[in-house]
């Protein structure tokens, strides 16, 4: 009897979808090929194959403060001459 599949559909950026393509070919594998491989590792060590980290306080900051920035269409600088100057102070403390 031959064995059922069954169809993963995932949403993706183009370009990422392009590159990551284009490096699995290299490799000799084909997108299905990788997404199997993916699934196999999962079962087999019945953890995600990457690491994953939950971040902490000072990371989950920034990120909201980066999303409070987009939302906003805001930052703390204006010019790149502004950025480097506000590098240079902080990395002087």
């Amino acid at each position: 009897m031959a064995k059922s599949s069954t169809m993963v559909h995932v949403r993706m950026d183009t370009e990422l979808k392009r590159r990551a393509t284009d490096a699995l070919a290299a490799m000799g594998l084909t997108t299905s090929d990788a997404v199997r491989l993916l699934f196999h590792r999962i079962v087999a060590e019945q953890a995600f194959p990457v690491e994953l980290k939950v971040p902490n306080a000072e990371t989950r900051q920034a990120m909201a403060e980066v999303d409070e920035m987009v939302k906003d269409r805001s930052g703390r600088t204006m010019t790149t001459d502004e950025l480097f100057a506000e590098l240079d102070e902080a990395s002087a403390s």
